[in-house]
């Protein structure tokens, strides 16, 4: 494999990235204004509880929503590729087909990551900066849980035969892994609210769940609290997250380029 090749293949993807510039500031600026508006509003409403401290439990969270928002977009543009026969040109370019599936999914993975970036400053300002052992851990998993992101979203993407269908199984995704973690609510209460409904399986899930691991791992190192401890476990988790979806993706993506 030419790593010349696959880096073609990535200036590609973050040309297409860069096309939308200002909607992607946009985006940045809504998750920020989350953070400030409506975080801070939701701490006034938790005040009561001691030792909970809102703004400071969901930055982290809004981190990881915006990466794995992020990463996600590369799933779109392969559809829409496959849709309208666009990887025929692909196909055309001087290189294998494996490097321009690992490509692609290293592509999306490092757009979420440019798109983080200033959500993840905002965290390192408003809670405090970590040390640089701490900080190349933080970006250790962030870039996992990025191409793990990049890679279901390139699996839905070459598993639907239609725009619509990519749209409805991006919204389940979406669903299943924000909202069953600990991205908005800690898992304490994940688990009170689930198990008394008897649905302690999914109580289960959001404790392996990658957004749960990721978000937990930059509470670790950023806020002062005996809750959040770090743990190899949680950068095992999101690497095996990372290997198994980016390996379906490649070979998915090369199974749709060799039927052309």
């Amino acid at each position: 494999m030419k790593v010349k090749a696959v880096l073609h293949v990535i200036e590609y993807d973050f040309k297409n990235f860069f096309r939308y510039r200002w909607f992607v500031v946009g985006l940045i600026a809504m998750n920020l204004a989350d953070l400030f508006i409506s975080a801070i509003v939701f701490t006034q409403m938790t005040k009561d509880i001691p030792g909970f401290d809102y703004f400071q439990f969901f930055a982290p969270g809004l981190a990881v929503v915006g990466l794995f928002a992020s990463a996600f977009m590369i799933g779109r543009e392969v559809n829409m590729e496959v849709r309208r026969e666009i990887h025929h040109y692909l196909l055309s370019l001087p290189m294998t087909r494996n490097e321009l599936a690992i490509g692609r999914v290293l592509a999306g993975g490092l757009r979420g990551m440019l798109y983080m970036t200033p959500l993840l400053l905002t965290n390192f300002i408003v809670l405090r900066f970590p040390t640089v052992p701490e900080l190349l851990l933080i970006l250790l998993t962030l870039l996992l849980l990025a191409v793990g992101t990049s890679g279901i979203s390139i699996s839905i993407a070459l598993s639907t035969t239609s725009f619509e269908k990519f749209v409805t199984a991006r919204g389940v995704v979406y669903y299943m892994l924000f909202f069953c973690s600990s991205v908005f609510y800690p898992l304490w209460v994940i688990q009170e609210v689930l198990v008394a409904k008897g649905l302690g399986i999914l109580v289960v899930f959001a404790q392996v769940n990658p957004l749960t691991n990721g978000s937990d791992m930059i509470r670790s190192f950023l806020l002062n609290s005996s809750d959040y401890a770090f743990s190899p476990l949680m950068l095992l988790n999101v690497a095996v997250f990372s290997l198994m979806f980016a390996s379906l993706a490649v070979f998915a993506y090369m199974k749709i380029l060799q039927r052309h």
